[in-house]
């Protein structure tokens, strides 16, 4: 078994584990799946860092990479850059041009692979404000930009293969390996050190915990590879010699989920959401007995509990559930769905009871970038999975929490520190402890259970601690809720913003015979669509105690987006942006 301590480690250690896989990664290409082998694969990032050694790529130089899609070329390029003991920089592709501009020039980024025309645009267009930009490559044919085919043929004459080599065995686990830029919410983004050693140990310490079948899985990849979250899950199927199928798009997942019949796929909660929503629209559809089987399945669904813990009567319904309903939604998700693994923010936890229920159940983990990424994760098997937690913490890490609720987390995942910002490192990393600003608690069986971020917590005028994440993932269960941001820092009440389910309420309108204006400043003005929604939201109250209940909201008529400013790119609010673009809205909760 190929010992395995830097992250280019990993291709090597398939070809030797499970020979040549034939797609050991695939993408889909004028309508067919192109598929690379794990020979070709090592072949071409080989090829890469003798092209590089040729351009005079030294050691620690950063190579920042953009793409819009997941994509082999992303990964032979990661590894021909790794390989040479330069950095790789993934930056992602739908931040502004100033963030650009900042993060090539503060990593002093000297070439930059980027995926399509529209980001060749972007970044030719600062290309005058980046002294130490050299050239940059696209994996798409571009006119007038270097394609990264040129390396591919600079690279073939293998004469300097014995200079890769020594490049290889020059680097040491500890070395840097990326620099991940964070989606900050205020000012400049922080650069994330990310050495080999943090990144291979994470995968090592979560591999025990994947139900993977070595070399017979296959995998899904959609979620952006530029975070760190899949980007390690990435390597991790590597690791255990899964085919990776990448995903056209976000909006193409329903068609390539079919045609890839994947056992796993990573997904955010709120992708999840969108899943069960459109499942819970078809069956809402269905007339008479189908109808009637359908919602007793989801009811069942709502009280699934792990492990027989409902005793035989509820056991036996739910066998039958599941070979009436919810195989249907096993079909509907390509049919050999294992496993979904949900990472970057909280899961409700009826979603994961439900889709558990299914059958299909969600690996909720917990991570951040700072810990390359993963601290602790549910695993079906061992009696290692609760529901409302996001499992047991991870081999060889250590978590902690301190005095005021904060998690503290050790181990070798742990990243270097914060590029260029060492007074910044000092203050999230004490005692080697690295502060994650997430509040929570480790049960008695070792299970943590996140119940929000620090800094988002706030006060009332009245001093008493509001934490928004745990209300709006509650109040999201309601289907006329799509987004929901809580405030109230500092006054007498919490209110909130709300971004509603404009699909849901225009079908809403049609089956309750409501007169409605369908678009959306129409809905957002409807006394009827605000009266129902005031109705979702008194329901949901009595769970919170009375002075985290929602007093007051007002109804937004944008639907939230990466690209609109309200979400980072794993779909998390950005909360100073959503309460600088409704001040208005703030104003009208608070002062009217």
């Amino acid at each position: 078994m190929t010992s395995i301590t830097r992250i280019f480690d990993f291709p090597y250690h398939q070809q030797d584990e499970f020979n040549n896989i034939p797609d050991a990664l695939a993408s889909k290409q004028n309508g067919a799946w192109v598929k690379i082998s794990t020979q070709e694969y090592i072949a071409k990032a080989n090829t890469i860092s003798r092209a590089l050694l040729r351009l005079g790529i030294k050691k620690d130089d950063k190579i920042a990479i953009i793409s819009s899609n997941n994509r082999p070329e992303w990964h032979i390029v990661d590894i021909g850059v790794l390989q040479t003991g330069a950095q790789t920089v993934p930056i992602y592709p739908t931040i502004s041009e100033q963030d650009y501009e900042y993060i090539l020039n503060h990593c002093e980024a000297s070439h930059c692979f980027v995926s399509d025309e529209e980001l060749f645009k972007k970044i030719n267009a600062i290309k005058s404000k980046l002294p130490h930009l050299k050239t940059i490559y696209s994996f798409n044919e571009i006119e007038s930009c270097n394609n990264w085919k040129e390396l591919l043929q600079m690279g073939e004459d293998s004469s300097n293969q014995e200079e890769v080599e020594n490049r290889k065995n020059s680097i040491q686990t500890e070395d840097l390996a990326t620099i991940i830029y964070t989606s900050g919410t205020t000012g400049n983004p922080k650069g994330v050190m990310l050495s080999h050693q943090n990144i291979v140990s994470n995968v090592l310490n979560c591999a025990s915990r994947i139900p993977f079948e070595a070399g017979k899985s296959r995998a899904l990849s959609f979620l952006p590879i530029c975070h760190i979250f899949e980007r390690m899950v990435l390597y991790l199927y590597q690791f255990y010699g899964v085919s990776i199928y990448f995903g056209e798009s976000i909006e193409k997942i329903g068609e390539n989920i079919k045609e890839v019949q994947p056992t796993v796929i990573t997904a955010v909660p709120r992708l999840i959401e969108k899943v069960y929503d459109k499942i819970y629209a078809k069956g809402a559809e269905l007339t008479g007995i189908k109808r009637k089987l359908f919602f007793w399945a989801i009811d069942l669904g709502t009280r699934y509990e792990p492990y027989g813990a409902n005793g035989f009567w509820y056991e036996f319904q739910l066998k039958i559930a599941r070979k009436l309903i919810f195989s249907k939604w096993q079909e509907g998700l390509g049919g050999k769905l294992e496993v979904m693994v949900s990472g970057s923010a909280a899961l409700q936890p009826r979603l994961s009871r439900i889709f558990a229920a299914a059958g299909i159940p969600v690996m909720e983990g917990y991570g951040l970038t700072e810990t390359s990424p993963v601290i602790a994760v549910n695993d079906m098997r061992n009696f290692g999975f609760r529901i409302g937690t996001v499992g047991k913490v991870i081999d060889n890490v250590e978590v902690k929490i301190a005095e005021d609720g904060e998690i503290l987390c050790k181990g070798s995942n742990v990243m270097i520190g914060y590029y260029k910002n060492e007074a910044l490192t000092k203050e999230v990393i004490t005692d080697g402890y690295f502060h994650t600003g997430d509040i929570g608690n480790l049960d008695q069986d070792g299970f943590l259970k996140i119940t929000d971020r620090k800094k988002e917590m706030f006060k009332t005028s009245g001093g008493k601690y509001i934490a928004p994440q745990l209300i709006e993932n509650t109040m999201k269960q309601s289907r006329f809720i799509e987004q929901i941001m809580v405030i109230g820092e500092g006054q007498k009440m919490p209110g909130a913003f709300i971004q509603p389910n404009f699909d849901f309420i225009i079908e809403w309108a049609k089956k309750n015979k409501v007169d409605l204006d369908p678009s959306h400043e129409g809905i957002v003005q409807n006394k009827k669509v605000i009266a129902r929604i005031q109705q979702e939201i008194d329901s949901i109250n009595p769970k919170f105690g009375h002075w985290e209940q929602i007093k007051r909201f007002e109804l937004t008529p944008e639907i939230w987006s990466i690209e609109g400013g309200e979400l980072t790119p794993t779909l998390k609010l950005k909360r100073k942006n959503v309460m600088e673009k409704y001040q208005d809205l703030f104003n009208k909760i608070y002062n009217s």
